[in-house]
C-alpha cells in the first residue's frame, strides 16, 4: 500500500498557534499510511524542521509571496507541482493567502485542494488601527488580507476551520466548512505538582503569583496591555511575576516598555521554548489579551493545565472548555483586569484531562479522523 503524502503549505514552521497544532496531528497520525511534507515561504531554518524531517517529512522552501507582484511565485509553484506529481492533496495554512498556492493546484488539477482559517482579523478601521498602533505597513498587509478575502473561494474544494468564528470570518456567514480541531496531548498538559515544583525551583519561585502568557510578540497579542495589567497587578500583589515565552518583532519594544513601567525586574522573557508543557505547571493564571484570534491553541493547553484563565472578549466562546476561563473586555482598563487576576490566586490547580477530552480536544481522536479523511480523499 502506497503513502499518502499531504503537502502542509506554511509560512515559516516556527512555534505558532497553527503550526503546533498542525505538528501535534503528525506526531499521532500513522505515518506508515499519511506522511506530511511542508512547503513553506521563509528559506531560513525554522523550529520545528529538525522534528518534520525525523519524522519522515520533507520540507521545500519558498521564498516570501509578494501579493502585488506573485508572477515569479507562481512560475516557481509551476515548476514545483510539475516536478512532484506525488501530491493530490495540497492542505493550505496562510488564511486569505492560500489563494495563492491554491490557484496553481487548481490549474494542476490537483484533487483535494484545502484551504484552512486559523484566525478572525479584527474589523479594520480608524480606531481598530490607533488602539493596535498599527505602522503603515502593517494597515496596507490588513488591507490586502481584506481584498484576498473575496477571492477564497475560486480555489479549494474542501474548507477547514479552527472553529466556527474563523470560519465565518474567512469563507462568510453562510459557508458550509468543516471544523478541524486545535487539539492537544493532553496528557502532556496535565496538571504535574512534580514537574511544577522542579520549574519554580529553577526560576527560584517562592510564594509568588505566576502569570503566564505564550505567543509571538506582534501587535495582535496585546502585549502592551497584557504589560499595563501586570504593572497594576503589582501594586496590588507585589510578589508576582510574568512569564512571557515567544518571540517576534515587537520584543524589544515590549522590553522596553516593561523598563519604562519599572516592572522589568518581575519579567521572564523566555523567547522560543521546547518545553511549552512544562513551564506551564509552574503558571498561576494565564492571561491573554489578545485584539483578535481564531480558536487559540494556547487557551486549550492552559486550561489542559488546570490554570484560570482570562481572555479577552473579542475570542470565541468554543474555547470555553472548562469553568477556568473568563472573558473581559478589552475597554476595561488594567485596573480592573489585575483585580480579577488577584482575586483568582487562591485556586487550587486540577486535573482537567477528561473535560478536554470530553470537548473533542484531544489529539488521538482527531488525528484518526484527519487520518481517515485524507485517506479517503486519496482514494475517489
Amino acid at each position: 500500500m502506497s503513502i499518502t503524502r499531504v503537502l502542509q503549505v506554511f509560512t515559516i514552521m516556527n512555534r505558532g498557534g497553527s503550526e503546533s497544532m498542525i505538528m501535534n496531528y503528525y506526531r499521532k497520525i500513522d505515518r506508515n499510511k499519511v506522511q506530511f511534507d511542508f512547503l513553506v515561504h521563509r528559506t531560513e531554518k525554522a523550529v520545528f524542521d529538525d522534528e518534520i524531517e525525523k519524522l519522515g517529512g520533507k520540507i521545500y522552501r519558498f521564498n516570501p509571496i509578494n501579493p502585488l507582484a506573485p508572477t515569479s511565485y507562481y512560475n516557481e509553484l509551476r515548476a514545483f507541482f510539475k516536478n512532484h506529481p506525488e501530491y493530490n492533496i495540497v492542505h493550505a495554512h496562510l488564511n486569505t493567502f492560500s489563494c495563492f498556492p491554491l490557484k496553481i493546484a487548481k490549474e494542476f488539477n490537483i484533487p483535494v485542494r484545502i484551504a484552512h482559517a486559523h484566525i478572525a482579523m479584527d474589523t479594520l478601521n480608524l480606531a481598530s488601527v490607533l488602539r493596535q498602533k498599527e505602522s503603515l505597513k502593517d494597515v496596507v498587509k490588513q488591507i490586502i488580507k481584506l481584498q484576498l478575502r473575496k477571492k477564497i473561494h475560486k480555489y479549494p474544494t474542501h474548507y477547514f476551520s479552527c472553529g466556527d468564528k474563523a470560519g465565518k470570518w474567512l469563507f462568510g456567514t453562510n459557508s458550509t466548512f468543516q471544523t478541524m480541531n486545535n487539539a492537544i496531548d493532553t496528557d502532556a498538559f496535565r496538571y504535574d505538582p512534580e514537574i511544577a515544583n522542579t520549574y519554580k525551583k529553577e526560576f527560584n519561585i517562592d510564594k509568588e503569583l505566576v502569570i503566564g502568557h505564550v505567543g509571538r510578540f506582534d501587535s495582535q497579542k496585546n502585549h502592551s496591555f497584557l504589560l499595563k495589567i501586570f504593572a497594576s497587578l503589582v501594586e496590588l500583589k507585589p510578589k508576582s511575576r510574568l512569564l512571557l515565552i515567544g518571540d517576534g518583532h515587537f520584543r524589544s519594544t515590549i522590553e522596553q516598555e516593561a523598563r519604562k513601567l519599572l516592572i522589568a525586574d518581575k519579567i521572564e522573557f523566555l523567547g522560543v521554548r521546547s518545553d511549552v508543557p512544562a513551564l506551564f505547571q509552574v503558571m498561576d493564571v494565564f492571561v491573554f489579551p489578545s485584539l483578535y484570534e481564531g480558536l487559540p491553541v494556547t487557551l486549550i493547553e492552559a486550561q489542559a493545565a488546570g490554570l484560570q484563565v482570562f481572555a479577552s472578549d473579542t475570542i470565541t466562546e468554543e474555547v470555553r472548555l472548562t469553568n477556568l476561563i473568563e472573558f473581559i473586555s478589552l475597554q476595561e482598563s488594567p485596573e480592573f483586569w489585575a483585580k480579577k487576576i488577584d482575586a483568582a490566586q487562591n485556586i487550587t490547580k486540577k486535573d482537567t484531562k477528561h473535560l478536554i477530552v470530553q470537548g473533542a480536544y484531544d489529539i488521538i481522536d482527531n488525528a484518526k479522523k484527519t487520518q481517515e479523511f485524507y485517506l479517503t480523499c486519496d482514494t475517489n
